[in-house]
């Protein structure tokens, strides 16, 4: 049965993606992977993530990735040295080491390329994903494109989502707290993976949309 399945904030953490991927989800071709931003900063590999995303594409997964703040901060650093210092307030330091560049001037074609063509949002089924969630109190939140990367804490509004759930990451949340969600209105999928040495963080989260259940593999890089 082909499933949907959305992946929470992976930040640099590429041996535990693969575990998640392909030893506790058991990804399949017909499979649909929306993959909700935030792949790179603080963690070890953020290479390795990105050459994982792209490999799945070029293997025949569909596959969709979903732009989060990291990959803004990492697009916005080419603008000037204020814009850099923020990427590397945020870990962009580690991202660097692991391409061996200096800079994103420095990225090749293909890695710049998908940075630059992650997405904002997404419409699929009965579901919308958007990297930290949405913002309600805009008359049209799909316009709103700084909040679908940065928002937290943010009131939903149920006339305007109607029978469609929000799928987002962005602001960690502790395991417990990810598997009581119930599969409305709007559930967070950030397990705060790369925050491993913190009580209660330390999982990367997958939902599985298609069967309402959540997925998690703890930190093991």
């Amino acid at each position: 049965m082909p499933r949907l399945i959305a992946i929470g904030d992976i930040h640099g953490c590429s041996k535990t993606l693969h575990a998640l991927l392909w030893h506790k989800i058991g990804i399949k071709k017909s499979d649909t992977l929306v993959f909700i931003g935030d792949y790179i900063d603080r963690g070890p590999d953020s290479k390795g993530v990105v050459d994982q995303i792209i490999s799945l594409r070029n293997d025949g997964f569909t596959v969709f990735a979903l732009r989060g703040n990291h990959e803004q901060l990492l697009l916005d650093s080419r603008n000037g040295p204020l814009q850099r210092q923020a990427w590397m307030v945020n870990g962009g330091g580690m991202t660097l080491n692991s391409y061996g560049i200096s800079g994103v001037d420095e990225l090749d074609l293909m890695h710049f390329d998908f940075f630059s063509n992650t997405i904002f949002f997404l419409e699929l089924e009965n579901f919308i994903f958007a990297h930290a969630g949405l913002n309600f109190s805009r008359q049209k939140p799909l316009e709103d494109f700084t909040a679908m990367l940065w928002i937290r804490d943010f009131k939903i509004k149920r006339r305007w989502l109607l029978k469609r759930i929000l799928v987002h990451g962005h602001t960690p949340m502790s395991f417990d707290q990810i598997i009581a969600q119930p599969f409305e209105a709007a559930i967070d999928i950030d397990g705060g993976c790369v925050y491993h040495d913190k009580p209660a963080l330390g999982n990367l989260f997958a939902a599985d949309l298609t069967n309402r259940v959540f997925i998690s593999q703890p930190y093991c890089e």
